[in-house]
């Protein structure tokens, strides 16, 4: 019998479920068991804002080091948690069926019915530039924390209402708590939301053929865009940009957005083309973005 595999997940309740889900996953189409190891971040011990702490990579280089370091086989990740940039010592293996990439609201009525002055949390700058579009009037405050205890500042009345991603809120059964969902059409998510990415090592060819089988050609090809938007931008995932892609296997449509933290101003694009040339597309709209001046509010933001 093979020795399971060993997988390294953060140890948050919404880690832990999601790198269950694809090790099932994984041992239902291969046979292979899995065993999870749980790592503490240092964004998991951090107290400081994701953006202070430099947003991207933050809950994803403890995890790699113990791939490199070779205390674990494979490691799970939020995708949009990773950096744009691929460490090359490490593959990203599969990207697994995406599930909902839409944003939430938890609180007791829907965005439009908050009374003027009402308190939203989230750490999100991407959501906070987004949600001023629709509630100017709103008072939107960062937070820190698992959706436990971000959703328990809404119970006990000390936030009006906070904003998490739907699929993991689904992912730990706390959908049931959901006000409203925002379409795409009114927030666009960040690019990567809703989707997992798997990690080992690119020398492990074994491995890689083996994690593949949890693989989804559709939704790689539409991150692949996505991230390709945020790289072209030279964004971090704590930047106020948003994207969506989805597609047949054929073709791809694409839509991005940079919005100024204030939510006056925004660049917003979409386009569409071959899936297998899912980079180049997004590289293109960045572009077209830019040319509109996405790049001045991104330097606005970074100032």
């Amino acid at each position: 019998m093979s020795t399971p595999l060993r997988l390294g997940t953060r140890r948050s309740l919404m880690a832990t479920t999601q790198s269950g889900i694809v090790a099932d996953r994984l041992t239902a189409l291969t046979g292979r068991e899995v065993e999870l190891v749980g790592v503490t971040t240092f964004g998991d011990v951090s107290r400081a804002h994701l953006t202070q702490l430099g947003g991207t990579g933050v809950f994803v280089n403890d995890l790699r080091g113990r791939l490199l370091a070779g205390e674990v086989d494979f490691a799970v990740h939020s995708l949009k948690d990773l950096p744009t940039k691929q460490d090359e010592r490490i593959a990203l293996a599969a990207i697994p069926e995406r599930d909902d990439p839409r944003d939430a609201l938890v609180g007791p009525v829907r965005l439009r019915d908050l009374p003027a002055g009402a308190r939203v949390g989230t750490g999100s700058p991407r959501r906070v530039a987004q949600l001023r579009l629709l509630r100017p009037d709103l008072e939107y405050v960062p937070i820190r924390g698992n959706a436990d205890t971000r959703i328990g500042k809404v119970t006990s009345g000390e936030l009006d209402a906070v904003v998490l991603a739907a699929a993991g809120l689904a992912r730990i059964r706390r959908d049931g708590e959901i006000a409203q969902v925002f379409e795409v059409g009114e927030m666009l998510p960040a690019p990567g939301q809703g989707a997992l990415a798997v990690e080992c090592l690119a020398d492990r060819d074994d491995l890689i053929e083996l994690l593949s089988a949890v693989d989804d050609p559709l939704t790689r090809a539409a991150v692949a865009a996505e991230r390709s938007v945020l790289a072209a931008l030279e964004a971090g995932c704590a930047a106020p940009v948003g994207a969506f892609a989805s597609g047949d296997g054929h073709i791809l449509n694409l839509t991005a957005t940079v919005v100024d933290v204030g939510g006056a101003r925004s660049v917003r694009k979409s386009t569409s083309g071959p899936s297998p040339a899912a980079v180049e597309l997004g590289r293109e709209l960045a572009a077209a973005m830019i040319a509109e001046g996405a790049d001045t509010l991104m330097g606005e933001q970074a100032h």
